[in-house]
């Protein structure tokens, strides 16, 4: 059957992506394929989803992490595992309470005109109408989840285990409630844990101010201090020097007038201050600064707040009272200036926190609040990876992972939230503090006057639980018992801390084990350019559009190859584009070899015995090794590689061409032995593709099988045609050496493959023995009128090219080119990248260009370096060679 065959047979066309990938979607979900049995005899493997937030859609980073949890869920089912992929949502308190609060904006109401009960119920109803889109999108993307397992951190069982860890832990005396130094919302209205204040990458402009303040004793004679924040000296109750710095100790104990207020306060020494900053004098507002609060503690100092909980001044300030804080920084300014205590402005930079959901500028304040107390579970955490419990791949991240442990702080557990789980503690009106996992109906003095705290939890605590909390715990289910620890985590490394960290801490803790043996941290999807994705640049890809235009499989495919252990994923549409055509071929080629079969038959575990059937099936036993091992060690790139190497180059562009005339020269046994080596190695290498573009492939095997392939079992090695003939695959390697390096010499004299040529082979006689058999197969695929065996280079009109060795081959250009045209149009391309070259060599030498510009365009001129200089290459040996 030969290539035209194939196009009149009705076997190729472009696969249908969209139609076919949403049925198999929608079939995959009412199926109970990947529904895990805890009863089940074969060995577990289990793995959480990252839960995204219940106010989320799809974007690039849910589909790498979804993908390539997806691909190894495949992968060990197929390889006889019983999985369990536990699927959810996070209530994600501050998002959610954000979204149905600007609906009620839009209506004229706020939450407090519902109250707590009645917008509470708001949120449930959104949540059951519009919350959880992602699910169904990541349903579309193909992720095969045990999706009657679904859970949501706030529903019932979740519920009760946040609670149980609640009241362990306040009795154990790890969680406290105390006057501490938080981080605050003034838009959200909430405290923020360290983790949750986001400092931009570079320091932002802003100014710093100098101002003097009077000494009481020496009238006229002053004290300069320098601050971003001249809104805060409202509540300045110090200012402080270095103990050591000589220029000041004589002002120890000295007490001076604060402007505006006109409050007395002292001059107090303390190594805190740095001397080299400033004038080496400090303002210390123990309110608003959290240096300043463990300075107030250690001088007994008086806290005085003077901005509320939106960000505008208190009582406290006087006459600024009511102002926004920022509006009050320019009138206390004018007013100090008018004073005379505004000494000068210069600019500063400075980096300034933000609150990690709605970017607003937060604000320390001194709140009562709960805290976790954190230095015993980290030590447990950071002992378990040294200890090799849990290994953390890439392995380089585990060193970030010591360092935040070693130096963690107290956990602010509460948020000023009404969505969320509300802390578990009630008060009552005797004084007494009651913390249960069951509501009380009346305190032990005998009153039923109760209020429950009105704060919530922080979302990332329920999170923290998510591992055995989804499965049961705190009973000990059957799930659980079963599944548990989970086999790994996957993520991104931006969720390290906020997440990883503390599940790893609270696992080990109310489990007695580690959560997960393996946490792979996959790196950041950006752009083409490697540029990171956002609205504002207006370089975002929605991937439900990439799915729409390419197919779901085109884009994991694309995530997959493009994912190296540690590297960011540069993603562009045009190589989804190329995948997709990836997809195409392979829906193309399967169906022509459906085709052989039908037409020739086969012939059961009868394999084509040609030198390129041994070949094929050596190549098949490679990359089943090669898929196997870099799946098993989390090497999704390599996986992906291996694969479209295989598929692409040695199937499709070799065996596939090299079968058609075999077919056509064969007998009937001959026949059937190539119909069947194309049908085993097509299944064999479906089912290796499957876990990572399971649609194509599944469709596929349902239209010759009608059964789900990844209920089929991973090849093996021990799968695969065990004897081969070495002699034959060297021939066929050789075979494939010699058919390039003709149609590289063809390419580099512009010989259209159309344009039969003659060959004369230089060779050694053992060799010319073993060509001259296959001298039929090498005139079919490589096009010649003539091939002709010689001892040496024939006279005339030839170009010569080198293979398996010091072997030649001359290919006659006589008639096919005119040589002085040729010539002509090599010297006018090797102009042009000649001074390509020049100019970015030019570029390069720049040390001016290599301090300013980014080290990514250094390197994309470090590219093009190479590459003008390997064309100059080609093109001067082009010339030579006339």
């Amino acid at each position: 059957m030969a290539s035209e065959d194939l196009k009149s047979s009705g076997t190729t066309g472009a696969y249908d992506a969209t139609a076919i990938e949403s049925r198999l979607a929608e079939s995959w979900q009412q199926s109970k394929t990947f529904h895990a049995d805890p009863a089940s005899a074969k060995p577990p493997f289990s793995i959480v989803i990252p839960p995204p937030n219940v106010t989320g859609s799809l974007h690039l980073g849910h589909a790498l992490n979804n993908t390539l949890q997806d691909i190894l869920v495949r992968y060990q089912k197929m390889s006889g595992a019983e999985v369990l992929w536990m699927p959810g949502t996070d209530h994600a308190g501050i998002a959610t309470q954000n979204v149905v609060e600007k609906q009620l904006a839009q209506a004229g109401q706020s939450k407090h005109d519902l109250g707590r009960e009645k917008f509470l119920e708001r949120v449930w109803e959104w949540k059951d109408t519009s919350g959880g889109q992602i699910i169904s999108q990541l349903k579309r993307l193909g992720c095969s989840c045990d999706w009657e397992r679904e859970r949501f951190t706030m529903d019932q069982g979740l519920s009760k285990a946040v609670r149980e860890v609640f009241v362990r832990l306040y009795k154990e005396g790890l969680i406290y409630r105390g006057d501490y130094m938080i981080n605050w919302c003034p838009r959200c209205e909430s405290a923020l844990a360290d983790l949750e204040v986001e400092y931009p990458d570079q320091a932002t402009s802003g100014m710093i101010y100098r101002l003097r303040y009077e000494l009481v004793e020496s009238p006229g004679n002053y004290l300069m201090v320098d601050t971003t924040r001249p809104e805060t000296m409202l509540g300045d109750t110090a200012v402080a020097v270095h103990p050591e710095d000589e220029r000041y100790q004589k002002l120890h104990g000295a007490k001076l007038r604060l402007p505006i207020t006109g409050r007395i306060i002292p001059v107090i020494a303390d190594a805190f201050v740095d001397r080299e900053f400033g004038t080496g004098v400090v303002k210390i507002t123990p309110g608003h600064d959290p240096n300043d609060f463990e300075a107030g503690r250690r001088h007994q100092l008086p806290i005085i707040t003077v901005l509320d909980q939106q960000g505008k001044m208190n009582d406290q300030a006087l006459h600024y009272k009511g102002l926004d804080r920022f509006e009050c920084r320019k009138k206390i300014l004018v007013e100090l200036e008018s004073l005379g205590a505004l000494v000068e402005k210069k600019p500063h930079l400075n980096k300034i926190g933000r609150c990690y959901r709605c970017q607003t500028v937060t604000e320390p304040l001194v709140s009562t609040q709960w805290f976790m107390r954190m230095r015993e579970l980290a030590d447990q955490a950071i002992q378990a990876v040294r200890e090799g419990r849990t290994e953390i791949i890439p392995q380089a991240w585990s060193s970030t992972y010591y360092q935040w442990l070693e130096n963690i702080r107290d956990w602010c557990i509460s948020r000023q939230l009404w969505w969320g789980h509300q802390i578990p503690v009630w008060y009552c009106e005797c004084g007494q503090e009651i913390v249960s996992t069951e509501t009380p109906t009346a305190c032990a003095c005998g009153s039923k006057k109760l209020r429950q705290d009105p704060d919530v939890l922080d979302t990332w605590f329920s999170s923290a639980l998510w591992p055995f909390s989804t499965m049961g715990w705190p009973d000990q289910t059957a799930t659980l018992q079963r599944f548990y620890p989970t086999s790994v985590l996957v993520t991104g490394f931006d969720i390290l801390f906020f997440w990883v960290a503390r599940m790893m801490m609270m696992g080990i803790k109310l489990t007695g084990v580690v959560p997960f043996h393996k946490v792979y941290l996959h790196a950041m999807v950006r752009d083409e350019h490697g540029q990171k994705m956002s609205k504002t640049k207006g370089n975002v890809i929605d991937p439900l559009d990439l799915i729409r235009d390419y197919g779901a499989d085109a884009l994991r495919f694309t995530l997959c190859i493009m994912t190296l252990q540690g590297r960011d994923v540069n993603i562009s549409t045009k190589r989804i584009e190329g995948y997709r055509n990836f997809i195409n071929k392979i829906w193309n080629a399967t169906r022509y070899t459906a085709k052989v079969v039908e037409e020739v038959g086969t012939k059961p575990q009868s394999f084509d015995p040609s030198s390129f059937g041994q070949w094929i099936l050596s190549r098949l036993s490679t990359t089943t090794a090669e898929v196997n091992a870099a799946l098993s060690n989390y090497q999704f790139s390599e996986a992906c590689s291996a694969l479209y190497r295989f598929f692409w180059d040695d199937f499709c562009a070799w065996y596939l061409e090299a079968s058609k005339p075999l077919i056509k020269l064969g007998d009937i046994n001959q026949q059937q032995a190539i119909a069947n080596t194309l049908n085993f190695v097509v299944e064999t290498t479906l089912k290796l593709l499957h876990p990572v573009i399971p649609f194509v492939t599944t469709q596929i095997w349902q239209d010759r099988h009608q059964t789900d392939i990844v209920l089929e079992k991973f090849p093996q090695l021990s799968d695969l045609p065990q004897s081969l003939d070495q002699q034959k695959v060297q021939t066929a390697a050789v075979l494939i050496e010699l058919i390039t390096a003709i149609r590289t010499a063809r390419a580099e004299k512009n010989v259209p493959p159309s344009s039969a040529v003659t060959v004369s082979l230089e060779c050694s006689a053992e060799l010319q023995q073993v060509l001259s058999l296959q001298s039929d197969l090498i005139v079919n695929l490589a096009r010649l009128t003539e091939l002709k065996f010689s001892s040496v280079a024939p006279a005339g009109d030839y170009v010569s090219k080198l293979f398996a060795g010091a072997n030649k081959v001359h290919l006659s250009l006589q008639g096919l080119i005119d040589p002085e045209a040729e010539k002509q149009k090599l010297l006018k391309q090797q102009q042009s990248v000649e001074k390509e070259l020049a100019r970015v060599k030019n570029k390069l030498a720049s040390t001016d260009f290599r301090a300013r510009a980014p080290e990514m365009v250094v390197q994309k001129e470090e590219e093009k370096l190479r590459e003008f200089e390997a064309e100059l290459k080609i093109i001067r040996q082009a010339l030579a060679g006339l």
